[in-house]
């Protein structure tokens, strides 16, 4: 054999040596492993953060709605003023949720029997909007109620909730948001709670 064969076999031999003893190797394996592994445990972390704040979330605006419920059952009458009083209150129950606003809806619901049987109509209506009061559905105008609600000569305080959900993995500050972030965005919290009222057979509202 030449000297250029020998030089090249033992070449070989070493390269093969080497490979042979890298793949024994151990050295790393774990950080390794770690850098795959901890992308995908993160991703569950958050996703578990997440579903827990949704859920919790959900629960507030159903405590919302039946507390402005309440506390509008416990009125002898009605204004404007204290409509906005107490459904910002209400608001107050999202904290420590502050990542949208929740829309309240406020209407009494009155039910009188005619010819045609159990009438449902607004007696009075008002709204929150981004912390601020705005007309609900208007006066007199027909409005459908659970079935098993529709007594003639009563009445009902409904309170309809509602609230954009922003999780904050998604949240984005734009309205229009684009891609995964506007698909999670914004998603819908609705809740409608139905009282009678504690003091009165009817509540009216002066200027609402």
């Amino acid at each position: 054999m030449t000297m250029a064969g020998a030089g090249a076999l033992q070449m070989l031999r070493a390269l093969t040596g080497r490979i042979i003893r890298f793949g024994r190797d151990r050295h790393g394996v774990a950080a390794v492993e770690f850098a795959f592994i901890a992308p995908i445990m993160l991703i569950l972390y958050f996703i578990t953060i997440e579903a827990v704040q949704g859920i919790e979330t959900s629960r507030q605006v159903s405590r919302l709605g039946a507390m402005v419920a309440d506390l509008v059952g416990q009125q002898d009458t009605m204004s404007k003023e204290a409509l906005t009083g107490i459904m910002q209150i209400g608001e107050t129950t999202m904290r420590p949720y502050n990542r949208s606003a929740p829309t309240i809806t406020v209407t009494a619901i009155k039910i009188s029997s005619d010819q045609k049987g159990a009438v449902p109509t607004v007696a009075w209506s008002g709204k929150l909007v981004n912390g601020l009061y705005a007309a609900g559905p208007a006066k007199n105008t027909t409005v459908t109620v659970p079935p098993e609600l529709k007594i003639g000569d009563s009445f009902l305080i409904r309170v309809e909730s509602n609230l954009g959900y922003k999780p904050v993995i998604a949240w984005s500050d734009k309205e229009n948001a684009s891609g995964l972030t506007g698909i999670f965005n914004n998603i819908e919290m609705n809740e409608v709670y139905y009282a009678r009222p504690r003091i009165r057979r009817e509540i009216s509202c002066t200027n609402c």
